[in-house]
Order: structure tokens, then C-alpha cells, then sequence
């Protein structure tokens, strides 16, 4: 039998992406992951009371193929995220705050961490390190007032004292037999570093040293020092301060280039947030009419942060009945959000920004059942 001739008819096949299974190859050693997000918002600009980095590690070695981004981690959360298949979770809340004691099937939090740990997978949180961040939460809520200028309202200390050591000890010894009893004895007081010069003061010979030490080495200097009248009265002590970071820090008070009525920032702040209603409190004497030139943000809970600070608009998720009543008394309007919703919008843009740092290397997916728990019904 002769074999008939056979058509090979080209097809076009399309590919279609689903978050849920991932074909693709990339993927990034934990550590190096870790690393990488340190570098685009150092955990050492997280506040003091924060619970930050990684709280949930599988074993090592441990790889990333999808990174989850969600602004609350609940256990309706967790179920997505197991099913897409993810291996580390970027909660921008800490699900881990307060110490757990055992981990039981008993609470939610508990429950999250047993999932996590069974399936694999990490959870890392930012929390306020991504607020002060120049780049993070609180600058992209002030995109949505228009065009403005906009400085920390609590500027960002740098982690590190630029020189050794919180204080600074300066004071003038006359002889070479002082000099050399002085330095030996500061020599051996710990963490203490010293420097000394030659200087001229009324035709007289001097040598001017400067000790920077720490706290507790601070009272050891001061002890010695007090022995002698003659170093005593004539020492300088300074506080050093660590330096200010430039654009970092809690916060944001903006200034419009031009003001606009209070009505008109409503719905521009609604706009940006995707939010069909708003909390507003009218400062004593304003209306929706008056005019708005410089509004003092804050992401989340605002009240501590916005305290005191002069502005025709607070903005934030929530304040205290308190401190809404404070700032209306002087004439300053409120607009509460709701917590996360000031926040949750940050991870498109953290999506994109973290695409590119990474050069797309893993996958990162937004969570599509996160959501404020509070509703206007």
C-alpha cells in the first residue's frame, strides 16, 4: 500500500501566563533575595518597637522562584498563597509582632506559621523600614496629592556615628609630663579613641587632645578628668549625633506648587487610594471650599507621627477620636482612610521597583484576596 502524502499544517500556539504554575527557571538563593531587598530598604531604618526581616525560614538551602507580595498576611491569604505555588511571602505587616510562646493549631498566627514551615515557605516583613524608605510607602501616598514638594516629617538618623564612639571629650593639657600621664591613663579605659594637637593660646604652648568614647566609657573619662582641677574646668564635653538621611524617614509634609480646594484633594486622594468613600473631619471654621496647600501624611496610624505638625490636611488610615478632635480644634482637616488602605497600593509600584532591582530573575505576584477587614456598609 502506497503511504498517501501528508499535510504538515503550521499552527500558531499561545503561552498564557498563570501565576499559579510557574515554568520558568529563574530563581534566587534566600540569602542572596534577602540581600538584595536589604539594599533597596536597609531593615536598619525600621523603627525601634518593630518586629522586621525574616520571620519564617525553612530549612536551608532554600530557593525562591515567586515572591508573594501582600499587605496583610491572613490565613485566607495563606491559602492563596500555597496554592500559587510561592516560596517566600512578603507580608508588609509582621504577622509575628508580639512573642509567641508555643506554636499550636490553636490561634490564627500560630496557624500561619505551622503552614508556612509545612509547605516551605519564608515570610520576610518590612514594615516600617518600607515607610521611611525614600521610595516606599509614604512617598507613594503623597503621589496622589499632585505635583508637590515633600520632606520627612521625622527625618531618618544614618545607622552608624560617622567616628567612633556618642561623645566627644576636649580639653588642653600645658607640660609634656601632664601630656604623657593623660594619655596613658585615657589609653587604657575602653572604647575610647585619641587624637591631639599643638595649639597657641595667650603665648602659650598647648596640646589639645580629643577623646570619642562611648556612653559607658564617658563616666570613666569624667572620673579621671575630675582629679585634676586644672583638665576639669576647661573640658568640653559634646553629644555626636548620627547624621540625617536625605529624603528617609517617617512620615511626609507636603507643599503644593499650587493649593486646591479641600473638595478637590478628596477626590484626588479617593482617586489615588481607589476608594469610593473617605473619613473627614473639617477643622474649625474650613469648608469642602477651603483651600489646601500643605498636607502632613502619614501611612497606617498617623496620630504620633502628625502630632503638632502645622497643615491645612492631615492625612492617614486612622487616629484616635482624641486626636481628630485636637487637630479640628486648630483648624486642621482630617482625612482617615482606613489602616491599610493608606498602604496596600505601595505593592503595585514595590512590584515593579523589586522586577527591576532583580532584573527578573523570580517571579513576584500581588495577592488578589488581601483587603482592608473594615467595610463602609
Amino acid at each position: 500500500m502506497l503511504s498517501s502524502p501528508v499535510r504538515l499544517i503550521p499552527r500558531t500556539i499561545r503561552l498564557v501566563h498563570s501565576p499559579i504554575c510557574n515554568f520558568s527557571r529563574s530563581f534566587m538563593d534566600l540569602k542572596v533575595l534577602l540581600s538584595s531587598l536589604n539594599d533597596f530598604a536597609s531593615l536598619s531604618l525600621a523603627e525601634s518597637w518593630d518586629n522586621v526581616g525574616l520571620l519564617v525560614e525553612p530549612s536551608p538551602p532554600h530557593t525562591v522562584h515567586t515572591l508573594f507580595l501582600t499587605n496583610d498576611l491572613t490565613e485566607e491569604v495563606m491559602e492563596e498563597a500555597l496554592q500559587k505555588k510561592v516560596d517566600l511571602i512578603l507580608s508588609y505587616h509582621p504577622p509575628i509582632f508580639r512573642p509567641l510562646k508555643h506554636i499550636t493549631w490553636k490561634t490564627w498566627k500560630e496557624r500561619l506559621v505551622i503552614r508556612a514551615l509545612e509547605n516551605r515557605v519564608g515570610i520576610y516583613s518590612p514594615h516600617t523600614a518600607y515607610d521611611a524608605a525614600p521610595q516606599g510607602v509614604n512617598s507613594w501616598l503623597a503621589k496622589g496629592l499632585g505635583v508637590c514638594t515633600s520632606r520627612p516629617i521625622h527625618p531618618s538618623k544614618a545607622p552608624n556615628y560617622p567616628t567612633a564612639g556618642t561623645h566627644r571629650v576636649e580639653f588642653s593639657v600645658n607640660c609634656t609630663e601632664d601630656l604623657d600621664k593623660v594619655i596613658s591613663a585615657v589609653k587604657e579605659i575602653a572604647d575610647v579613641s585619641v587624637t591631639s594637637f599643638s595649639t597657641r593660646t595667650d603665648d602659650e604652648e598647648q596640646t589639645r587632645i580629643t577623646l570619642n568614647c562611648s556612653q559607658e566609657a564617658l563616666m570613666q573619662v569624667v572620673a579621671f578628668l575630675s582629679q585634676s582641677r586644672q583638665f576639669y574646668q576647661k573640658t568640653e564635653i559634646l553629644s555626636l549625633e548620627k547624621p540625617l538621611l536625605l529624603h528617609t524617614g517617617m512620615g511626609r509634609l507636603c507643599t503644593l506648587d499650587e493649593s486646591v480646594s479641600l473638595a478637590t484633594m478628596i477626590e484626588r486622594i479617593k482617586r489615588h487610594l481607589k476608594l469610593s468613600h473617605v473619613r473627614l473631619a473639617l477643622g474649625v471654621g474650613r469648608t469642602l471650599e477651603s483651600p489646601v496647600k500643605v498636607v502632613a501624611l502619614c501611612a497606617g496610624s498617623g496620630s504620633t507621627v502628625l502630632q503638632g505638625m502645622e497643615a491645612d490636611l492631615y492625612l492617614t488610615g486612622e487616629m484616635s477620636h482624641h486626636d481628630v478632635l485636637d487637630a479640628a480644634s486648630q483648624g486642621i482637616n482630617v482625612i482617615l482612610c482606613e489602616h491599610s488602605n493608606t498602604e496596600r497600593g505601595f505593592l503595585s509600584d514595590l512590584r515593579d521597583m523589586l522586577g527591576a532591582r532583580l532584573e527578573n530573575k523570580i517571579n513576584i505576584i500581588l495577592s488578589e484576596t488581601d483587603r482592608d477587614p473594615l467595610h463602609v456598609v
